[in-house]
């Protein structure tokens, strides 16, 4: 399955999601109910998967976690916030 088709796939099941549930619920439901959505639709998925980071010397087993990687080719990040703000933007680097 190509990035294109699991794009789509994974913006689908998170409209049904949001269709069925609606705002306002923690992340960590709105993960589980997305990774039945993913099931159903018999997408491969990790959840909660950790990435080392290395820094000089030092090495972090989890330095992050994302919170899904679909088909080994796409991450997955949540937010269940009132609004988004520049901070939430990936490309948002503070100096």
């Amino acid at each position: 399955m190509d990035v294109d088709n699991i794009s789509n796939a994974v913006i689908g099941a998170a409209i049904n999601l949001h269709r069925e549930l609606g705002p306002g619920l923690l992340e960590s439901a709105y993960e589980i109910c997305l990774c039945y959505e993913f099931k159903s639709k018999e997408l491969c998925f990790v959840r909660q998967q950790d990435v080392a980071i290395n820094y000089k010397e030092i090495k972090l087993d989890c330095g992050y976690r994302l919170y899904l990687v679909v088909e080994n080719k796409l991450i997955v990040e949540l937010k269940s916030v009132d609004r988004l703000i520049p901070l939430h933007d990936p490309g948002f680097y503070p100096v």
